[in-house]
């Protein structure tokens, strides 16, 4: 797999969450770093460590064929030289219409900037308690969600 060069995290970041839409693996595994210390923690997931076992945590979750439509939300990004750190909340809508509501996701993507652009080296997502949802958030469905 050629790896694309990505200028900023934020290409790097639209770039995943396109690839989530479309359930595109080489897409997805074009943003994370080809590394064996990446990590990646799905919703109720364990922690998945190394390249190859990423990959694959992400085929089973695309093989299920739940579609999914992605509105990122509320946004905080800590960033430096070399990492960036963005904390995210995810509006997900489920279904070929997305006319199915997840549960909202708070998740933490780390990239880091290497001789090859910025890469993915950690995505958490946690089920974000109904507790803890922001007012200000909108759950409605709006077509062409992903930024």
């Amino acid at each position: 797999m050629s790896k694309i060069i990505f200028t900023s995290p934020e290409q790097a970041e639209a770039t995943f969450y396109q690839a989530l839409e479309r359930m595109d693996l080489e897409a997805m595994m074009s943003v994370w770093a080809e590394d064996e210390e990446v990590v990646c923690i799905h919703p109720g997931g364990p922690r998945v460590t190394g390249f190859a076992a990423v990959r694959e945590s992400w085929r089973q979750v695309f093989a299920s064929g739940a579609r999914m439509h992605v509105r990122v939300v509320g946004e905080v990004v800590m960033r430096g030289l070399l990492m960036s750190v963005h904390s995210v909340n995810e509006i997900i809508f489920l279904g070929e219409d997305g006319d199915q509501p997840a549960p909202p996701i708070t998740a933490t993507n780390v990239y880091f900037r290497g001789a090859a652009g910025w890469h993915m080296v950690s995505h958490h997502a946690s089920i974000l308690p109904h507790a803890d949802i922001p007012q200000d958030i909108d759950l409605t469905h709006t077509a062409n969600t992903v930024h």
